[in-house]
């Protein structure tokens, strides 16, 4: 299983993003240490990525909730949560739920 998180340095998110991602992982019975950290620098890289802001957090090649559309750039990246409310983080359901997919 792969499990990366893009971000971007203008993005005051992606610490708490990994925190959240971390905490998944090892409530899920995952190691949390196997998250890769992937920093996006440039636009360009941001189209090769598909990085539609940061942070984004992706398991076995997968975002954890796929964009709708939103181009590719150095954003921060807003999420809708399940419940209709808007975060910079994804909902921890979306997150848990893609570990689980995705599990060996």
């Amino acid at each position: 299983m792969s499990v990366e998180l893009l971000w971007w340095e203008g993005c005051p998110s992606w610490p708490d993003a990994l925190a959240q991602l971390q905490r998944e992982m090892r409530a899920a019975g995952l190691d949390p240490d196997s998250i890769e950290l992937r920093q996006v620098e440039s636009d360009e890289q941001a189209e090769r990525e598909r990085f539609p802001g940061s942070p984004t957090i992706r398991v076995n090649g997968e975002d954890v909730v796929p964009p709708h559309g939103e181009p590719a750039s150095l954003t921060c990246r807003v999420y809708a949560r399940r419940d209709g409310s808007i975060s910079p983080l994804p909902d921890p359901d979306d997150l848990r739920a893609a570990l689980e997919r995705s599990k060996p």
